[in-house]
C-alpha cells in the first residue's frame, strides 16, 4: 500500500543498495544510483549540510532518525519524503546506513484513513467485528460489546457460540464460512436470539458479512456489521399481521353468507378461520335458537348446543374430540363455551393448562384427545345477531405456536359478528321457507291415487332461492268410465296470493273434471274464472286418458308441450299441440287434440321450472329433456329422480311440478 523504498549507504555515503521501489520513488534506476554519493544525487545544495550531519549522527551513535525531508527527483522537481534511517553492521563489522523512504503524501493519506477508520469503528453505533479464518474474534468495537453484553477483551480469540450461547451460532458460522469460501458478501441477514445484555427477551439483528483480502489476494478473515433492528422488526411484523387481519376480514365478507343456509354459512365461517386464525374451529349454535323456541334451561343449568361445522385439517385428534356435526351436545354451566354463550362475552385462555381442558372438552375422553393433539391456546367468541346470542365460535391452536391474544379476540369477534348476522338471516329464512313449502304442499295432492289403466308418479320441488311459495301444481283426477284426468299448471308469480290462486284453480279444475267436459271446454271455464282474478294469469295443460280407446285427449293453455315416450315404434318426442293462450288472457279459443296412448306408453307433464334457465336456449333444454327420456325404460319414480337430478340446478329460482303417467292394460299390467 505504501510503496516503501529501501536505500543502503556505506560509511562514505555512497549508494550500495537500491530497491525497485526506490527507482519508482526517486526516478533513478539502479545503474544511475549505485556507487553515487546519495547526498549529491538526491539533495539540493541548501539541504546538503543538514543531510551530512544526520548521516554522521546515525553512523556514529547508532541512533535512528525519522522525519520528512525534501528530496530532488530525477525529473528536477522536489518531493517531500518520509524517512526512517538506522545503522546496520555486517558480520565483518562494517557499518552501513539503511534508509526506508515513502512518499510523504501517501503516508499522510494512510494515516488519515486509519485514524478515520479507527474513529468510525470505535464510535459507531453499529456493532463491528473482524474474525479470522478460524472464525475467532480479532477485533470488536464497543458498540458490539454493549450489544452482546460481553466486554471487548472477552470476545478476542473466541468463537460466536462461545460468546453468545443463546443465538443460532451454527447458522451464523455457516454464513461466515460461505463468505470466506466465495468472497460474496451477505447483506442484511436477519437473525434472532438472546444475549447476556438481553437474557430474557428475543432480539432481532441485521447482520452483514464481507471477506477481507490483502493486496496479494490472501484471505485475512471476515468483517461483520451488526445492527439491532428489534423495534423495526416488531413493527414490520405488526404491520404484516394487521394486513393479514384486514385481508381475512375482507375474505370473510366475500366467503361467509353466500347462501341462506344455516349449515353452509357455519361451514364458511369455519373455513375462513382455519388455518389463518386457528388450527381447529367449531361453530356451535344453541339448539333452541335453531328451532326458534325459548330456552327451557334454568339459569345456571347446562345448555344444549348443536355443532353446525367443525374444521381442522392438521389436528385429527382435536377433530375426534369435537362434537359430531349436526348432533346435539349438552354442556354444563362450568364449560367455557357455555359461559361464552351465557354472558355474550369472549372467553380467552392464552395458555391452556391440563385443568383447562376439562372445561373445554365435552367429556374426560375428549379432554385427553385435546391434550394429545397439543391444544395450548383456546378462544371462544359469541355469535350475536340483533342482540340475541346464537351460539359461539370455538377456536383452538395446536400447530401454530403463538397463543391467542387480545388482537385475536378482536379479529375473531369481528368474524363472528359478521357470520352471526348471516346465520340469523339464514335461520329466519329457513323457518319462513319451511312454512311456505308446507303451505304449498298442503295445496297439492298427496300421493297420486291409483287409477284404472294408468300408473303415475309425481314430484313437487320448491324454488331454492325464494322464501315465497310458488304457483306450480299437478293433479291426478279419477273420472267415470275408468278415465283419468292429468293436469299440470303454473300460476305466474309467487307469494301467498299465487298459492291461493293455484288452490282455486285446482279446486275448479276438479269440479269441471267431474262434469266429464271436453278438455278445451274445461280450459274455457277456467279462463273465465281467471279473468275475474286481478293481476294473475296461469298456464295449464289438461289431458284425459281413456284406456278403453288407448288415447289421450288434451288441450293446452299456453303451457309447454308434454313428452310422449312410446314403448315401441319410435323415440320420445314432444307432443304437437296448439299452444293456446294462458288462462286469464281471454278472447282465445282452446282446441282439443287426440293423441294415441297405447299400453306401456309414457306421458311426461312438467312446468317451466324444469327446463327454463337464464342462460340456455329453451329449444336446447327441451331437446335435453327428450334425450334423457330416450335413454331407456325405468320405474316411474326413478325417472322422476333422474329428470330432476339432470335438469334441475340447486340455485334455480323457480319451483317445479312434474307428473309422469304410464298406460297399462285394463288387467293392470303394462303391455
Amino acid at each position: 500500500m505504501l510503496g516503501v523504498a529501501a536505500v543502503v549507504l556505506d560509511v562514505e555515503g555512497r549508494i550500495v543498495f537500491w530497491s525497485p521501489q526506490a527507482e519508482e520513488l526517486f526516478g533513478y534506476d539502479a545503474a544511475e544510483a549505485l556507487g553515487q554519493y546519495a547526498a549529491r544525487l538526491l539533495v539540493g545544495p541548501e539541504h546538503l549540510e543538514k543531510v551530512v550531519q544526520l548521516f554522521a549522527r546515525v553512523l556514529s551513535s547508532g541512533e535512528s532518525w525519522a522525519g520528512a525531508f525534501p528530496i530532488r527527483h530525477k525529473s528536477g522537481g522536489e518531493i517531500l519524503v518520509e524517512f526512517r534511517n538506522m545503522r546496520l553492521q555486517d558480520d565483518l563489522g562494517d557499518l552501513y546506513a539503511l534508509g526506508i523512504a515513502v512518499d510523504h503524501s501517501t503516508v499522510t493519506r494512510v494515516e488519515t484513513d486509519l485514524a478515520l477508520s479507527d474513529k468510525l469503528v470505535a464510535q459507531s453505533l453499529t456493532g463491528m467485528a473482524m474474525l479470522d479464518t478460524d472464525l475467532r474474534y480479532v477485533l470488536v468495537n464497543p458498540a458490539l460489546a454493549r450489544m452482546n453484553g460481553v466486554s471487548v477483551e472477552e470476545h478476542i480469540g473466541r468463537r460466536v457460540g462461545e460468546v453468545l450461547p443463546d443465538v443460532d451460532a451454527e447458522a451464523l458460522e455457516g454464513l461466515l464460512r460461505e463468505v470466506l469460501r466465495t468472497g460474496v458478501p451477505v447483506l442484511e441477514q436477519y437473525t434472532i436470539g438472546r444475549t447476556p445484555a438481553y437474557p430474557d427477551e428475543d432480539r432481532t439483528w441485521s447482520v452483514s458479512f464481507y471477506r477481507l483480502d490483502d493486496a496479494q489476494g490472501r484471505v485475512l478473515g471476515v468483517a461483520g456489521s451488526v445492527a439491532d433492528v428489534t423495534e423495526r422488526h416488531l413493527a414490520s411484523l405488526e404491520a404484516e399481521r394487521s394486513r393479514r387481519r384486514l385481508a381475512l376480514i375482507a375474505d370473510a365478507s366475500v366467503r361467509v353468507g353466500t347462501t341462506l343456509e344455516v349449515e353452509r354459512t357455519a361451514r364458511e365461517l369455519a373455513d375462513v378461520t382455519v388455518p389463518e386464525l386457528a388450527d381447529v374451529a367449531a361453530v356451535d349454535v344453541l339448539d333452541h335458537v335453531l328451532s326458534r323456541r325459548r330456552s327451557g334451561t334454568p339459569h345456571g343449568g347446562p345448555e344444549l348446543f348443536r355443532a353446525l361445522a367443525v374444521k381442522g385439517d392438521s389436528s385429527p385428534k382435536a377433530l375426534e374430540a369435537a362434537d359430531p356435526v349436526g348432533s346435539p351436545a349438552m354442556y354444563s354451566a362450568d364449560r367455557l363455551v357455555t359461559r361464552c354463550a351465557r354472558t355474550g362475552r369472549p372467553v380467552l385462555v392464552s395458555h391452556v393448562e391440563p385443568a383447562d381442558l376439562t372445561r373445554i372438552a365435552r367429556s374426560p375422553e375428549a379432554a385427553e384427545l385435546l391434550r394429545d393433539a397439543g391444544v395450548h391456546s383456546y378462544l371462544a367468541v359469541p355469535l350475536i345477531a340483533r342482540g340475541e346470542v346464537l351460539g359461539a365460535l370455538d377456536l383452538k391452536r395446536t400447530v401454530n405456536p403463538l397463543p391467542f391474544d387480545e388482537d385475536d379476540v378482536l379479529l375473531a369477534g369481528e368474524l363472528a359478528a359478521r357470520a352471526a348476522v348471516s346465520i340469523d338471516n339464514a335461520r329466519w329464512y329457513q323457518s319462513v321457507r319451511n312454512s311456505a313449502v308446507t303451505l304449498q304442499r298442503s295445496l297439492l295432492p298427496g300421493r297420486p291415487p291409483s287409477a284404472a289403466g294408468v300408473e303415475v308418479a309425481a314430484r313437487y320441488v320448491p324454488a331454492h332461492a325464494s322464501s315465497e311459495v310458488g304457483g306450480d301444481w299437478y293433479d291426478v283426477i279419477r273420472l267415470s268410465g275408468d278415465k283419468t284426468a292429468l293436469v299440470v299448471g303454473d300460476v305466474m308469480g309467487s307469494g301467498i296470493d299465487a298459492a291461493a290462486t293455484m288452490g282455486r284453480l285446482r279446486t275448479a279444475t276438479r269440479a269441471f273434471a267431474d262434469l266429464d267436459l271436453d278438455p278445451a271446454e274445461v280450459l274455457r271455464h277456467l279462463d273465465r274464472i281467471m279473468q275475474e282474478l286481478e293481476h294473475y294469469i296461469a298456464t295449464c295443460l289438461y289431458a284425459v286418458y281413456d284406456p278403453r280407446v288407448a288415447e289421450c285427449v288434451m288441450a293446452n293453455a299456453g303451457h309447454l308441450p308434454p313428452v310422449l315416450v312410446p314403448e315401441t315404434g319410435g323415440p320420445a318426442a314432444l307432443v304437437e299441440l296448439p299452444t293456446g293462450a294462458p288462462l286469464g288472457v281471454g278472447g282465445v279459443e282452446f282446441e282439443t287434440t287426440r293423441v294415441p296412448f297405447a299400453p306401456g306408453d309414457e306421458l311426461v307433464l312438467y312446468t317451466d321450472g324444469l327446463v327454463e334457465t337464464r342462460n340456455d336456449p329453451l329449444d336446447e333444454r327441451l331437446a335435453a329433456l327428450v334425450a334423457l327420456l330416450d335413454e331407456g325404460r325405468r320405474p316411474l319414480e326413478a325417472t322422476c329422480d333422474r329428470l330432476l337430478q339432470a335438469m334441475r340446478r340447486p340455485e334455480d329460482p323457480d319451483d317445479v311440478a312434474l307428473l309422469i303417467a304410464r298406460s297399462r292394460t285394463p288387467g293392470g299390467g303394462a303391455a
